[in-house]
This record gives C-alpha cells, sequence and structure tokens, in this order.
C-alpha cells in the first residue's frame, strides 16, 4: 500500500535533485559571461566619465546590470523561493545623461548591483557549479570502476578526487567514493542551489533602512500627488464660482429687471437685453476657457514662453514678453498660466519661493 507513495516522492525528489543540478550548471556557464563583461565595460565606462564619454556609456551599462540582478532575483523567487529585495531611488524620466549617471552612481542599490557582479563571477560561480558537480562526478567513479581506469591511467596513478587508482582494487574503491557522493548530492543538491541564491541575497538585498526610506520617498510622492489634484479640484471651482456661475448670476438679475422694464422703459430694457447677451458669450467663453486651462493647448503645444506671451496679450493693460523665457518651476508657474491673468496675479506672489523666471514682461497703462 505505501510502494506507490514512496516511489512517487522518490521520483519527485530525484527530479528535484536532477533540475537543481541543471540548474546550477546553466547559472555558472551561461550567466558568468555576462557577468565578467558588464563588470569590465562598466569600470572602463566609469573612468571616462570625466572625459565626457562615460556619462553617455554608464546609464545604459548600469541599466544592464540591473536587468541582470533583476534577473537573478526572479529566478531565486522562482527556483528556490529565496526573495531578494531591492530599493532603487526614482530617476526622471526625462533627465540628463549628467543627471542620469550621478543619480545613478550614488544610488546604494546600484553600487550594491556592481559590486555583486565579481562576487557572482568567483563565490557564485562556485556555489551555482557546486550541485553539478557532486552529482555528475561519481558517474565518473563509477565508469572507473567498470574499466575506464585502464584508459586514463596508462601505466601511471590515475587520481579520482583523494583515491589514487592503479589496479582493479583501488578502481572499486573509486566506485565507493562515488557512491558516498552520490548520496551526498541526492541530499545535498537543492540546497546548495539555495545557497547560491542566498549568497546573492547578501550581496544584493537591501537593508530595511533604505526600504523604509524608499516608502517614505514613495509616500511623499504619492500626498504630493494628491494635494496636486486637490488644489486642482479647488481651483476649477473657485473659477466656476468667480468667472461663470457670477456671470450666470448677473445676467439672471438683468433678466429679472428687463422683465419689469419691459412696459415702462423699453429702451433701457434694450440695452439690459444687449448686457445680458454680453454676459451669457463671457460666461461662455470662461466655460472654454476652464476646458483649455486643464491644459491649454498652447503649453503643451508651444512651450511656457509661448504661453505666458498668450497670456501678455489677454491682460487688461498693453503688455508683451520680450526675451526667451526660462523657468524653473515646480507646477505653481503653470498652474498660474492655466488659471489666466487672475491666476498669474494669485500664483506668483503665494509661490515667490519657489519659482523664478528670467526674461521680461512689460506693461503700462
Amino acid at each position: 500500500m505505501n510502494t506507490e507513495p514512496k516511489s512517487g516522492r522518490a521520483r519527485a525528489r530525484t527530479r528535484e535533485v536532477l533540475l537543481a543540478a541543471v540548474r546550477g550548471l546553466t547559472l555558472a556557464v551561461a550567466v558568468l559571461p555576462f557577468s565578467v563583461l558588464l563588470l569590465v565595460l562598466t569600470l572602463v565606462s566609469v573612468a571616462l566619465i570625466p572625459l565626457g564619454v562615460g556619462i553617455v556609456t554608464t546609464p545604459p551599462l548600469l541599466t544592464a546590470v540591473r536587468a541582470l540582478a533583476d534577473k537573478r532575483r526572479e529566478l531565486a523567487a522562482e527556483w528556490c523561493g529565496v526573495r531578494i529585495r531591492s530599493a532603487y531611488r526614482p530617476i526622471h524620466a526625462g533627465a540628463k545623461p549628467w543627471t542620469r549617471t550621478f543619480t545613478m552612481l550614488r544610488d546604494p542599490q546600484v553600487r550594491r548591483d556592481v559590486l555583486w557582479l565579481p562576487v557572482d563571477m568567483t563565490a557564485g560561480f562556485v556555489t551555482a557549479l557546486l550541485p553539478a558537480v557532486l552529482l555528475f562526478y561519481p558517474f565518473e567513479g563509477f565508469a572507473v570502476a567498470a574499466g575506464l581506469w585502464r584508459v586514463l591511467a596508462d601505466g601511471q596513478t590515475y587520481w579520482y578526487g583523494f583515491v589514487p587508482v592503479t589496479d582493479q582494487p583501488s578502481a572499486l574503491g573509486a566506485a565507493a567514493t562515488a557512491a558516498v557522493l552520490l548520496v551526498a548530492a541526492y541530499r545535498l543538491t537543492p540546497r546548495l542551489l539555495t545557497v547560491h541564491f542566498k549568497l546573492t541575497r547578501a550581496v544584493l538585498g537591501a537593508d530595511q533602512g533604505e526600504l523604509a526610506e524608499r516608502v517614505r520617498v514613495l509616500t511623499e510622492t504619492r500626498r504630493d500627488a494628491v494635494d496636486t489634484s486637490a488644489a486642482e479640484l479647488r481651483r476649477i471651482e473657485r473659477d466656476l464660482h468667480d468667472g461663470a456661475q457670477a456671470r450666470l448670476v448677473a445676467m439672471g438679475m438683468d433678466l429679472g429687471t428687463i422683465e419689469m422694464l419691459l412696459d415702462r422703459d423699453p429702451a433701457q430694457a434694450k440695452k439690459l437685453l444687449s448686457q445680458a447677451r454680453r454676459n451669457s458669450a463671457e460666461a461662455l467663453e470662461e466655460l472654454r476657457d476652464l476646458v483649455r486651462g486643464i491644459h491649454p493647448p498652447v503649453l503643451a503645444e508651444r512651450g511656457l514662453g509661448d504661453a505666458v506671451r498668450a497670456l501678455a496679450l489677454r491682460l487688461p493693460v498693453t503688455g508683451g514678453a520680450r526675451g526667451p523665457c526660462v523657468v524653473a518651476y515646480r507646477v505653481p508657474l503653470r498652474t498660474g498660466v492655466r488659471r489666466g491673468p487672475a491666476g498669474v496675479n494669485r500664483t506668483v506672489p503665494e509661490h515667490r519661493s519657489r519659482c523664478w523666471s528670467r526674461g521680461s514682461l512689460t506693461a503700462r497703462p
């Protein structure tokens, strides 16, 4: 009754041992050239940074090192259940090569990736190759005992491990050693592969302090995004209240006055009717501006400089914009452009310490 379950477990264990040996051999043979190549290229690229060449070549190479490390993390979790955490610092998508290079070089996780390469080439290579050696080396001992020792010895002493083979009895001793190694391989091969990935985790894994810092940065970024969205909603609500809603209320009051004056003073009622028509057109225009102000086409298509020039044309005073508009900003200056003339008057004083501009905006009454 217990034969089938035991045989099933034996087959599963044998498959696990073979799979661990093949995976370790694959890591040792196939991945080692990539580690050597990336380490050499990365060191050369970093050395060329003072000449300017490394500014261009270093980010792609560090990205490739990260991809190799991420693949090893994926294999560690998939093959042996070893989770290797990472805590890379974010890099802005539009960052210039200089900024991108030094941001990556200052990242502790990127430095750990580079440090992992020589470790993976040496200790990592040995720990990855050991499962395959431990499993397949005993078969050489069995072949030696079967008569291969005559070919290998060729009148001299052939060493199988620590056993000198000179004749058939010593060849049988090599077979006994091979049997012991095979039993050890049956028991230890999967664990040896796990040791390889634990060594990788010891070098690549992020500590708790860096993970906490990463969580803090993500929390602040999320809070800033939420605050920006809430401020934008309040801005839309305020613009509706101060603009289109006020004009619609005024138009309703004008229509009420027109209704009372229609019989007594048709001329004045006609003037008020014309004013109500203008109010309705202005309310409609403000609603359109509000919709376009969520992200103005001129700001998206032609940049901030032309958006400021277009804003100057809409000011209630004679004005214009001269020279290139070079701005270091966060959201507030663009928010002022979206809000229009009144928005600039509110935004710039509120965020004077957060933005600056070079250029000029001239106006005269």
